[in-house]
């Protein structure tokens, strides 16, 4: 599967987002192999998360639609934050990957979700720090990433939270109600 993937990928994306999709697969698995999780599942779920990352804002509602997506005001407004759970739709009708386990952490890999299983949390983490992802800021997240999970989702969480603010940009309530999930879930003053 994973070479009929890559051909599709070659065609759909441009070569940058094709090497952090590669960056993905490769620190998903690593991180998997750390936490004693499914090598093999992190790694199809980093192959596959990011199928609808170039789609057109018309094609990921379409899309959102055709899959019976839930539309709220922040993802009508911002269209590119469907392409998580578009993408996990388009992994299941192409290229028929059925595992929920990866289905879910395609789908959560850019909002989060409370409750999310440890292959999400690697997946939406792996997201973040990929070998081509330079900023200084993914330093301490980087370190994170392979002392606790949990903390490192909610190091995440943050990071995207400030970066909207200072962008002026909305912040979907799923992001909110992954933080505080991670939160509850946290000893008090942590990240």
């Amino acid at each position: 599967m994973r070479e009929q993937v890559l051909d599709w990928l070659k065609v759909q994306v441009p070569r940058k987002r094709l090497q952090h999709i590669l960056g993905v697969e490769k620190t998903a698995a690593q991180m998997a192999y750390h936490y004693g999780l499914d090598i093999q599942k992190a790694a199809r779920a980093g192959l596959l998360h990011d199928l609808a990352k170039c789609f057109s804002s018309e094609q990921l509602l379409g899309e959102a639609l055709r899959f019976g997506i839930e539309l709220d005001d922040v993802t009508r407004a911002n269209p590119h934050l469907l392409h998580a759970e578009v993408g996990a739709g388009l992994a299941r009708e192409l290229f028929a990957e059925e595992d929920p386990q990866v289905l879910a952490a395609i789908a959560n890999h850019t909002l989060g979700r409370p409750a999310m299983d440890d292959l999400s949390c690697i997946l939406y983490v792996a997201d973040w720090i990929e070998p081509t992802r330079l900023a200084p800021e993914l330093n301490e997240l980087r370190t994170l990433a392979f002392q606790d999970l949990h903390r490192a989702v909610l190091l995440g969480c943050r990071l995207s939270v400030a970066d909207l603010l200072v962008e002026e940009r909305p912040i979907h309530p799923r992001t909110i109600l992954t933080r505080n999930w991670l939160l509850s879930q946290a000893p008090v003053g942590v990240a």
